[in-house]
Formats: C-alpha cells, sequence, structure tokens
C-alpha cells in the first residue's frame, strides 16, 4: 500500500507519555509505567505528574506541554473528571493519539455521557483519536510495548485479540501464558467512543504480524463500518469471535457493561455468518480456537474419522459430532483393505476406528498413517484413555514423528490426568491441539473447520442476479406523498401497490367503503372472494373477526359486510376502519401457507425474516433471519435454514413447490429494503407457495422517515448493496453502445476472458508481472468487492446475440491512510484510443469524489507513456515513485 494506516502511530508509536504515571504502588498510573519501562519499550516514555520531580527513577514533567517533543501517543490514567483539561493540553501538543484507561463516562449515567461528548469535541477540534475510556489499554510484544494495567505480560506470536472488556483480556492472557500462546496484539477497545471495532480490524488488515484475530464484542456503535471491516478481514485472516448476551438477561448486562444499546443476538448470529466469522458460544471455546490457530490446525474439509482404543469415548466423540452436525467419515475399500491387515480381527470394522484397549504406539501409527491417505477424510481425531496396557508417552511420541508427513489435519484427546499428562503436553509443544475431553476436541474441530468451509465458499461464483428493473420512483412517491399526510401504517391496498412496483406477486385488493361498493367490486373480481377489514389499528385482522374466506355470490357479500363491520366495531370500538378490502380468494390445494417479514433493527438496520406462516408462525416461531442484500444462494440458505424447508419438497400427496418462485419473492423483498429505506416493518402473511410459484395474499407495511448519512442512498443498510444508480450507458461515436457499471460476482467469466484476451504488453502495464491468467483468489478478489469501501467498474458491450463481452475495466481501494484511493485501469487492445479508459476513469473518479475522498493515486511503470497523457488529461500530476525509479505516482486531489 501506498501510505501507512492511519492508526499506525496509535499501535506503533515511537514516544509514549503515561499521564498520571505514579510512584504509588498497585496504582493504575504506577503499574502501566512500569509495565512499559520493563517490557523493553525502545521509544520515548515520559512520565507525567506535577507532583514529583521524577517517577519510578525517571524524570517526570508536570503537564505534556512542557516535553517540548513530538509524543505521539498519550496514555490518561487520571480521574474522568480531569480528562477534558488533558485531551486540551494534547491537542496543543500535537499528540495525536490518547488511551483512556479511566471509567465514568457513557456508561455511568447522564452526567458521565455528557463528561464523554465533551471529550469526544475537545478531541475531534484536534484530531485526536482516542481509545477507550474504560479500557485496559494495548499489547504489542514485538515492540516491546506494554502499555496496560494488568501484571500479566503477552509472549509475541501472530494471534490478535480486540476485547471490549478488560477482563476477558486479563484472563485470556493468563490463559495464554501457561498455554504458549502468543500475540501480535492485545487490544481493550472499552467504550469505543471514538475508535471502534471497524477501524482495529482495518488497521489488523494491514499488520504483518497478525494472522489470526479473536474477538470480545458486547456491542457495535457503526454498523455498516463493522460489517464492512469484518467481511474484509475475515477473506484475508480467521476471525473467532465471542459475543456476550445470547439471552435477554446477559444483553442487558453486556449493555450496561458497553453503554451501548442491546443487539438482538438472532440478527448480530446472522450478521457474523455473513462475514465468514466463526462464532463461539463461551470462554472455554474462545481458548481452544486460539490454541488451535496458534498450532496451525488447518482442516480443509468437516469429514473426520476418530481413532480410539476405547468403544465408549469413541462413541462419546461420535454423539457430539452428530449434535454439531460433523460427518463422521466413510471409510474406503482401500483403507478397510489396509486396516483389517494391520488391526486385530475384532477391530469395530468402521469410524470411529477402534482399535483395542491393547493398542501398540505401531498399531496408533499405522492407524493414523492408514487413514489420514483415505480421500474421504478430512481431519483425524486420535484418542487415548489410560488402560493397563497403554503406554501415553510412546504414542504421542510415534504420532509427533509422523505428524509432518501427513497431509490431513491431525487433533489429539489424551483422556485423564495423572498417567496422560506429560503426553498431552509432548503433543502441545510439537504443536498438535490436544485436548482432555473428546467433546472438547470435537466442538473445536467444529469451530476452526466451520471458518475454512466458509473461506471455501466465497471462492464459489454466485448465479446472475435478478435483471428485473423495479419502478421504484412510483413507489418512492407514493411513501412520501403518505409521510406528508402523517401516516405510517399502509392500507392492504397501498402495501401490495408498493410489493407490485418490485414484481412482488400479490393478490389484487381493492377497499369498498359501502355494502353496494363490495358487491360491485365483487363482481369485477370475480368470485370466489375473501373480505378482510382494512384499518391501520388492526394489524391481525382474524383475531379481531374481521377475516371472510371464500365467500361465492353477491347475498354472501352484503351479508360478509356488515358482519366484519359490527364484530370490528364491537371487539375494538377504538379502531378506525376504513372499509373492507375485496381481493380473489386463493384456492390453491397443494399450498403451503410461508412468512416473510422486514424489520428494522436499530443497530444493523432493515433484516429480511422467512418462516412458516399463516396462523403457524404464532405456534411454532419457525423463523430465520438475513441481513440484505441476498442473493439467490443467500436466500436459498435463508429458506433452508427453517423447519418450513422440509414441507416445500414432496410432501404427503402434494409435489414439491417451485423454490425458484420463492427465492425470487426473497430477491425483490431484499432489492425493496435496499431501495427504500423507509420501510419499518414488512409482513406477508400469507405467502402461499405451490408447484406454480407463489403469491402474496396479505401484506402490511409501516413506514417511518428515513434515518442515515445524507448523501447516501444506502446508508440505512449494513452491507452495502449492489450500486444499481451507477449503471450507466454511453454510446461510441461509431453508434456502438457501451455499459458502464459496477462488476458482480458473477462477472469472473468475464473478467477472466478479458485478461486473457489482453495482449502481453497491457497485461504488464496492468498488473506488473507476466501473468497470464489470473488465479481463482484473485478472480475472487477482483469480482467480490465491497461496494462502500472499494470500487470496480466495467465497461461491457453486448453482441446480436445478446451475449455480453469485457472491454474495460477500472477499479479504486481505499489506501490505509482512509484519506485516498488507489486506482488501476485496464482497456482491452482492440479498445484503446477510443474513449473507453477515459470514460472508466471519469465515472471511477466520481464515485470516490461522492465518497469524500482526498485524492486519486496510481501507480504507472515509467515506460506506460499511453496512460501518462491520459492521465494528465484527466488533471492527474506525475511525480516520482519514492521507492522503484521503475514506477512514477500519479496524483489527483479532489478537494480544494
Amino acid at each position: 500500500m501506498l501510505e501507512q494506516h492511519y492508526l499506525t502511530s496509535l499501535f506503533e508509536p515511537k514516544s509514549v507519555a503515561v499521564i498520571g504515571a505514579s510512584n504509588r504502588e498497585n496504582s493504575v498510573g504506577n503499574v502501566i509505567f512500569k509495565n512499559i519501562l520493563n517490557s523493553g519499550y525502545k521509544g520515548k516514555l515520559y512520565a507525567i505528574n506535577p507532583k514529583h520531580e521524577t517517577i519510578q527513577e525517571q524524570p517526570a514533567y508536570k503537564s505534556i506541554e512542557e516535553i517540548g517533543a513530538r509524543v505521539e501517543m498519550a496514555i490518561i490514567a487520571t480521574r474522568p473528571q480531569t480528562v477534558p483539561h488533558i485531551i486540551e493540553q494534547c491537542g496543543r501538543s500535537g499528540v495525536r493519539n490518547v488511551i483512556i484507561i479511566a471509567a465514568g463516562f457513557s456508561e455511568a449515567g447522564h452526567i458521565g455521557a455528557a463528561l464523554e461528548r465533551k471529550v469526544l469535541e475537545i478531541a475531534r477540534s484536534y484530531n485526536v483519536r482516542i481509545l477507550g475510556p474504560n479500557c485496559l489499554g494495548i499489547i504489542r510484544p514485538e515492540l516491546g510495548l506494554n502499555a496496560t494495567f494488568t501484571k500479566i505480560t503477552a509472549n509475541p506470536g501472530n494471534l490478535a485479540l480486540v476485547s471490549q472488556s478488560g477482563a476477558m483480556c486479563s484472563a485470556v492472557l493468563d490463559w495464554a501464558k501457561s498455554n504458549q500462546v502468543g500475540f501480535s496484539s492485545v487490544i481493550s477497545l472499552g467504550m469505543t467512543a471514538d475508535v471502534d471495532f471497524g477501524e482495529i480490524l482495518d488497521y489488523l488488515i494491514y499488520d504483518s504480524r497478525t494472522h489470526y484475530i479473536l474477538m470480545y464484542v458486547e456491542g457495535i456503535r457503526n454498523a455498516r463500518r463493522f460489517m464492512s471491516a469484518l467481511r474484509s478481514a475475515a477473506r484475508i485472516k480467521p476471525i473467532i469471535l465471542l459475543k456476550a448476551g445470547r439471552h435477554e438477561a446477559g444483553s442487558l448486562a453486556a449493555a450496561a457493561h458497553s453503554g451501548m444499546a442491546a443487539v438482538s443476538d438472532t440478527v448480530f448470529d446472522a450478521a457474523v455468518r455473513r462475514a465468514g466469522v466463526v462464532r463461539v458460544k463461551n470462554v472455554g471455546q474462545l481458548f481452544y480456537a486460539a490454541k488451535a490457530l496458534a498450532s496451525k490446525f488447518r482442516p480443509q474439509g468437516n469429514r473426520l474419522a476418530i481413532i480410539t482404543n476405547g468403544g465408549g469415548p469413541g462413541a462419546m466423540a461420535a454423539d457430539r459430532a452428530g449434535d454439531l452436525g460433523i460427518p463422521l467419515a466413510q471409510l474406503s475399500n482401500e483403507t478397510m483393505a489396509v486396516l483389517n491387515k494391520c488391526l486385530p480381527i475384532g477391530w469395530s470394522h468402521g469410524n470411529p476406528i477402534d482399535i483395542a484397549g491393547d493398542a501398540t504406539p505401531e498399531r496408533y501409527r499405522d492407524t493414523i498413517l492408514a487413514v489420514t491417505q483415505d480421500p474421504n477424510v478430512d481431519s483425524t481425531l486420535v484418542m487415548l484413555s489410560p488402560q493397563a496396557m497403554t503406554e501415553p508417552m510412546e504414542v504421542a511420541k510415534a504420532i509427533i514423528e509422523v505428524a509432518d508427513k501427513l497431509n490431513r489435519s491431525l487433533i489429539c484427546c489424551w483422556m485423564g490426568e495423572e498417567q496422560v499428562g506429560a503426553a498431552r503436553k509432548a503433543l502441545e509443544d510439537a504443536g498438535i491441539p490436544a485436548f482432555r475431553m473428546p467433546e472438547t476436541a470435537i466442538e473445536l474441530f467444529h469451530h476452526i473447520s466451520k471458518y475454512y468451509s466458509n473461506q471455501k465458499l466465497l471462492l464459489q461464483t454466485p448465479e446472475p442476479t435478478r435483471q428485473q428493473r423495479p419502478e421504484t420512483e412510483g413507489a418512492k412517491m407514493l411513501i412520501e406523498a403518505l409521510l406528508a399526510e402523517r401516516r405510517k401504517v399502509l392500507s392492504e391496498m397501498e402495501s401490495k401497490a408498493i410489493l407490485r412496483a418490485f414484481k412482488v406477486p400479490v393478490a389484487q385488493t381493492m377497499v369498498a367503503r359501502t355494502a353496494t361498493e363490495a358487491l360491485l367490486l365483487a363482481e369485477q373480481i370475480g368470485f370466489p372472494i375473501a373480505m378482510k377489514v382494512d384499518s391501520p389499528d388492526l394489524p391481525h385482522k382474524t383475531d379481531a373477526g374481521g377475516v371472510r374466506l371464500n365467500i361465492t355470490n353477491a347475498p354472501a357479500v352484503r351479508n360478509a359486510y356488515h358482519d366484519i363491520i359490527d364484530t370490528v366495531s364491537k371487539r375494538h370500538p377504538n379502531a378506525r376502519i376504513n372499509g373492507v378490502s375485496i381481493e380473489p380468494f386463493l384456492s390453491r390445494p397443494n399450498g403451503r401457507e410461508l412468512m416473510i417479514g422486514v424489520f428494522r433493527d436499530p443497530i444493523f438496520g432493515p433484516v429480511i425474516t422467512f418462516g412458516a406462516g399463516g396462523f403457524d408462525v404464532e405456534i411454532f416461531s419457525d423463523r430465520s433471519v438475513a441481513l440484505p442484500p441476498l442473493n439467490k444462494f443467500l436466500a436459498k440458505d435463508l429458506i433452508d435454514s427453517t423447519r418450513a424447508s422440509k414441507i416445500l419438497d414432496q410432501f404427503h400427496n402434494m409435489p414439491p413447490v417451485d423454490r425458484e418462485a420463492l427465492k425470487e419473492v426473497l430477491l425483490c423483498i431484499s432489492e425493496m429494503v435496499c431501495e427504500l429505506p423507509w420501510i419499518v416493518e414488512l409482513d406477508l402473511n400469507p405467502l402461499i407457495v405451490d408447484e406454480q410459484g407463489a403469491i402474496a395474499a396479505d401484506a402490511r407495511i409501516v413506514i417511518d422517515h428515513a434515518t442515515g448519512a445524507s448523501g447516501d442512498r444506502y446508508s440505512h443498510m449494513a452491507i452495502y448493496p449492489y450500486p444499481v444508480h451507477l449503471i450507466q450507458e454511453w454510446q461510441m461515436n461509431d453508434g456502438k453502445v457501451v455499459t458502464i457499471r459496477p462488476i458482480r460476482p458473477e462477472d469472473a467469466e468475464l473478467e477472466q476472458e478479458f485478461v486473457k484476451n489482453m495482449s502481453d504488453e497491457s497485461r504488464y502495464y496492468r498488473f506488473m508481472d507476466t501473468l497470464r491468467e489470473l488465479t481463482q483468489t484473485m478472480l475472487v478478489r477482483f469480482t467480490q468487492i465491497d461496494y462502500d469501501r472499494e470500487m470496480a467498474l466495467v465497461a461491457t458491450m453486448t453482441d446480436d446475440e445478446g451475449k455480453e463481452s469485457q472491454i474495460g475495466v477500472s477499479r479504486y481501494v481505499v489506501n490505509p491512510d482512509g484519506e485516498s484511493v488507489e486506482f488501476a485501469l485496464a482497456v482491452g487492445d482492440g479498445w484503446q484510443k477510443c474513449g473507453v479508459g477515459r470514460k472508466l476513469m471519469t465515472a471511477l473518479i466520481d464515485c470516490a469524489r461522492m465518497k469524500g475522498y482526498r485524492a486519486v493515486v496510481g501507480d504507472v511503470l515509467s515506460t506506460n507513456t499511453k496512460m501518462f497523457r491520459l492521465m494528465t488529461s484527466l488533471g492527474f500530476t506525475i511525480h516520482p515513485h519514492p521507492d522503484d525509479t521503475a514506477v512514477k505516482r500519479v496524483v489527483k486531489p479532489l478537494t480544494g
């Protein structure tokens, strides 16, 4: 990357000042200053305390302003009331990073929240970044920096721990010390008043010392930044996450500690799954996951073989695997033949592989070698229980001897303590995960293998997205008109009009305000019909007595109209009744009643729900949730995550439903909530699905004024959707039409073909490498982008047969400084000098400008004269590259 990350000076400071450094034993200022002194920190360290000449035999300054030298990071270890004045002093002295240790801010009530606002206001006026308050500090072992008030040190390693709880940091550090687990960073976030999870993850993406990330989360403030950084980081580095608050009591406790609104656990779980992150449920699982990552445990699939010297332990492991949905590997005929030769005649002849209680080290070794060569096996759990003839240490040595020769991951469970403890430690010292209990080993395998399977999913190319364009403007005009009338609950007819604009199939609905109107509408629609009360105050019409079905003639219409009005008026005398809606009665003998809903989560924005519909929705509470935007794969996952999905296949005498039609409805709803930020609630219940398709029988939408950043049409979304508004068409001088649009995941084949067809020179100018085609990883990285933090625009043309081809691409990624973007441009050889490059770059610069970036920069080979001519004409200036004479840097400021 071109520049350092903007948080580098916080986590790699060349100078540190401890404000409140103390000689008083066990005080916060005393412990922090002592830790930095004793940890081998090589930068400048300053003690600030107006009451002392020296602190721990180091010179002390009365204030940070007296130092007279640049300080990159200050740690404030004083009472909360003193913090605003100290931040002011830091700002005047040019300090750019501050860690606030003290509690007593927003988590402490109104007075603390006011104090926090004052601190942030002063800090922002000086561009000072704050970690905390109410945090433990940070540790960077390789830099010799322990800026925390814990007495536990950390060994260097490649795990980063990011936690909102200082106590969790201390507990993990204490455990890690005795388990030989090291860290690249330990970062206690505290209240995340300023620097939050999203920015920390951004930094760790670029940190070469960090290979894996452990997170403890209590709450988040900025869902967009959190999700964007989480998804970007998870593509590159495994993330294991523990979140408190899975149940109401825990959620309230976490909210009280973090000072943030409680997050719905169901929604949070859907969010982290969407990000490709593995979530664990308890501290033990977090510890074991850390241990496995540190030992380089790499399961490449979830098919598990279990080798055991006892039937009972093997059965326990198999049971836990079944609980978690881990498939036991089906051993191949070749493997069975090898095992029949090397094992006693009474071995289990299946998986788990019981090699008997008298198993020797050689028997263990031969079994492991046979099983790990089986193509049906992804990983192997080796178990040992101490029996009379067992040699735990000798077996461990045999495993250690062959471990490096294996092409499959290995995990061990040495059950017990006194007879097996030393052997288990020997396995751990050799980098082989070893545990006491089979359930623990199985759970660890489940969590780590889930991460690696998620990474494989990222390499799949999704199916094409929907090509129908919704009639969004009409829907937006209707919503704005209703809000102008101060109406928030839409009638069924209005709700269905919005849905129809987004191509959701709905039953036609019209409202009658008299019995005579009801007769006319019934004749117009055609019998049989359904009649429902139309009232903004009655979301559950059936419970209110306001629904009549299968009405087949005119007299029945008149009677039903009066009956509905009278019944509802008696049961709900204060309800506003607009009339009675008339719609076709949907008689579908093979129909399954489902429900699709939307609600607005206060943190993550719109959430889509799916499950059983009709009366079943209240009885079974069967629903799955997902964050939009959806594609077909995600829609299928949403459906398959419910019990209701089982009745969608052949069920009794009913044929399977049209699942494609159901997925299409979910995609339409996804697109609707992306484009209409006013939607607060939506219910399609029932949505009737059968072999002929899907249709919404009833619909209800609640709206409110949109919230979010002005100028960002998707500010209500936690995950930035496909930016349809950036699609444009351009007619070339010869009349050919070029479409310029953001890249999509399904463009992988187009992108690969485009690169293959480039000349050697063009490919070299673009990639500064002699590659001939993109690797699968590069292809995924180039086509599956986060539109919130990067952009790629492709220029395409469609031939007479409707086949699309790519003729150019421009892209940018955000630089670590957070203020500029680095661009790349490639145009097919046959389309150069046609204006394609200029058009792509102009559109890309406009995108960067709309996002508020300050500059567009790029590196261009010194021999690429055509690119320099184009860049100069677009207002770029050319500069020498700081590190490479063969390359020049081009820069275009976007401000001023």
